[in-house]
Formats: structure tokens, C-alpha cells, sequence
């Protein structure tokens, strides 16, 4: 008779590690602040072609939207915490509606 060696380690099951409570925080953060920066983002792009027909600006734009959106709300998740993912991207949200203002056309700067 053979004996069947078994590690114990392998026989224990390890219980799934809970879901993170920051997850909904990311989440949110990434729905919100990455929805207002895609538009934002939009924005710019509309501004930095003034000459460019509409049809083409305006589909170049509203594709734009969904891309950045997805993005952000898909590279939220790499942040260590929820409180994090908030200050980074209204930062961005900042700096990517100072760019929008600066070269918006007939602005005062």
C-alpha cells in the first residue's frame, strides 16, 4: 500500500478576499470625473479646430467621448485608494479645463 501524500496547505481553502470598499469610490470617481473630463477633453479638440467643417469636428469630438471616458473609468482601478483616484483626476479635470479656456477662441487671455 502506497500512502498519498497531501500538503495540508492544498486541502485548506482560502477564502476569497472581500471587495474593496474604495472599489465604489474608484468607480464613481471614474464615472464622474472621467465622464466631465472626456467632455472637457471634447472641448479642446472642438476649439483646437475652428476651421474644420462640422460634420468632421463634430464627429471627431463626440467619438472622442466615449475613448477618453472608457479609458479613465477603465485606469481607475490602478490607483491604491478611491481618495486617491478623486484628487488625480479632479486635477485633471483642472488642468484639462485651464487648457480648454486658455485656447478657447475670443477668450480673454
Amino acid at each position: 500500500m502506497s500512502a498519498v501524500h497531501t500538503e495540508p496547505d492544498r486541502l485548506e481553502r482560502k477564502k476569497p478576499e472581500p471587495i474593496r470598499p474604495d472599489w465604489i469610490s474608484k468607480t464613481l470617481a471614474g464615472l464622474l470625473l472621467g465622464l466631465s473630463l472626456a467632455l472637457i477633453c471634447s472641448g479642446v479638440l472642438m476649439a483646437l479646430m475652428p476651421d474644420t467643417p462640422l460634420p468632421v469636428s463634430g464627429q471627431l469630438a463626440m467619438w472622442l467621448v466615449p475613448a477618453v471616458w472608457l479609458s479613465v473609468l477603465s485606469f481607475v482601478y490602478f490607483f491604491t485608494s478611491g481618495l486617491r483616484a478623486w484628487v488625480w483626476l479632479i486635477g485633471a479635470n483642472i488642468v484639462a479645463l485651464a487648457i480648454w479656456l486658455l485656447i478657447l477662441p475670443g477668450s480673454a487671455a
